[in-house]
């Protein structure tokens, strides 16, 4: 990459980043909406989670998909060239730590949903005994039987 061309990729990069990180925002904002929702006394609203989850979804794949393409380009630039692209780090780690966030949240969410049965069965996963129905047995038999009372 020549010198010149290190400040348009870097902006590019950056608008592409910060335009991800709009969307990992709007995510956020969803996820507390529905933690909110979830966590409160009415009725629960699925269908309209579903519907605005479905539209951030369409945003969500196309910018990714530009930052997949500006993956190889990063990759295959010099680290001191990557180290004068000052916005690139910062936007990077906000996103990293929204993320996180978001699956946070989107686990608490689906805790409460388990808890008011709203998960389709076919969602759940097997429980232990029943994708080994013998297990509790064949481990007391590997490891002796009956723990001793002390």
């Amino acid at each position: 990459m020549t010198p010149s061309s290190v400040p348009e990729f870097a902006a590019a990069l950056a608008r592409d980043l910060r335009d991800y990180l709009a969307l990992c925002e709007q995510a956020l904002a969803l996820a507390g909406e529905e933690n909110q929702a979830l966590n409160g006394g009415a009725e629960y609203p699925s269908f309209g989670f579903y519907q605005k989850r479905k539209g951030l979804l369409s945003g969500l794949e196309s910018s990714l998909m530009k930052l997949r393409g500006w993956r190889q380009t990063w990759q295959q630039t010099d680290a001191a060239e990557r180290a004068r692209c000052s916005e690139v780090k910062p936007l990077f780690q906000a996103i990293q730590d929204l993320l996180m966030r978001v699956l946070l949240l989107d686990r608490e969410n689906q805790q409460a949903l388990l808890r008011r049965g709203l998960v389709p069965a076919g969602h759940l996963p097997l429980a232990a005994g029943q994708q080994q129905p013998h297990y509790v047995a064949d481990l007391y038999r590997r490891n002796g039987g009956m723990p001793s009372s002390p």
